[in-house]
């Protein structure tokens, strides 16, 4: 487990703040060096406490109105590895879960329409070999969506 102290911290709250905030601008609000937000925020890529710094693209703003959460039952959960690499080739789904319960993989996608969402549904993912049945939930819209708190 990564040890955070202090500054690992504000600088994290920093970046959620805005992630594209100069390194310069980071250490002005925290009255540090600009050395050392560039040492943190390498460590904490380094050490996989921040997975990236990448945009975040709202969906809805290029034509994708759908969304799923889509519980998959397999017909052998030991297929989960070869399935799981099918589901990548699939554009659409955007998140893939281990879970317990009644399915072995939960799925989120997005689709255009409800057409697009029947056409990933059995024409995509329902043809995986080893995929017994699928059960989706439409999504009605983000409450909200956060990271951990680390105060």
């Amino acid at each position: 487990m990564a040890v955070l102290d202090e500054f690992d911290i504000k600088i994290i709250g920093e970046l959620e703040k805005e992630g594209r905030m100069a390194f310069s601008v980071i250490a002005a609000n925290l009255k540090i060096s600009n050395t050392m937000v560039h040492q943190r925020i390498n460590r904490l890529l380094e050490l996989g406490v921040i997975k990236g710094i990448k945009p975040i693209i709202d969906e809805k703003k290029l034509g994708f109105d759908w969304a799923s959460f889509t519980g998959i039952t397999l017909n052998k959960d030991s297929d989960s590895a070869r399935v799981i690499e099918e589901l990548k080739k699939i554009p659409e789904i955007t998140e893939c879960y281990y879970v317990t319960g009644s399915f072995t993989l939960y799925v989120k996608l997005i689709a255009q329409n409800h057409e697009h969402m029947r056409s990933i549904l059995y024409e995509k993912i329902d043809r995986i070999p080893g995929i017994a049945k699928t059960d989706s939930i439409i999504e009605l819209g983000c409450a909200f969506k956060r990271n951990i708190g680390l105060d």
